[in-house]
């Protein structure tokens, strides 16, 4: 026969465990889906903002080659320095998500200890 003390430890460790199980069986998929969309919503605003510093560049440079009659000095120029742009603010958009990922880890650690 097995001692009520065994019988009792053995049903508390049941319990954790199917507590642990229903935990997370219920959270990978919905962190793992709410991580691919905010990996795409941070793809797309790359992107846009990148395309975004090209097109004023490239209607800004138009612009004053269309005015001051010289047609690819400036539009080549203030494509190059939209570029420029977009890229500049698509790294501190990185940085800005880095650091977040940074804080929510540190967070998680925080509640482990």
């Amino acid at each position: 026969m097995i001692d009520p003390e065994e019988k009792e430890r053995l049903e508390r460790l049941e319990a954790r465990i199917k507590a642990l199980k229903k935990a997370e069986t219920a959270e990978p998929g919905k962190r793992h889906q709410d991580e691919h969309y905010s990996q795409a919503q941070l793809a797309w605003r790359m992107v846009i903002e990148l395309v975004a510093g090209l097109g004023i560049g490239f209607g800004i440079g138009y612009t004053l080659d269309l005015y001051l009659g010289t047609m690819p000095i400036f539009l080549v120029l203030f494509i190059l320095l939209g570029f420029a742009a977009g890229v500049r603010v698509m790294m501190r958009s990185a940085a800005e998500v880095q650091r977040q990922q940074a804080a929510e880890q540190a967070a998680k650690d925080d509640e482990r200890d």
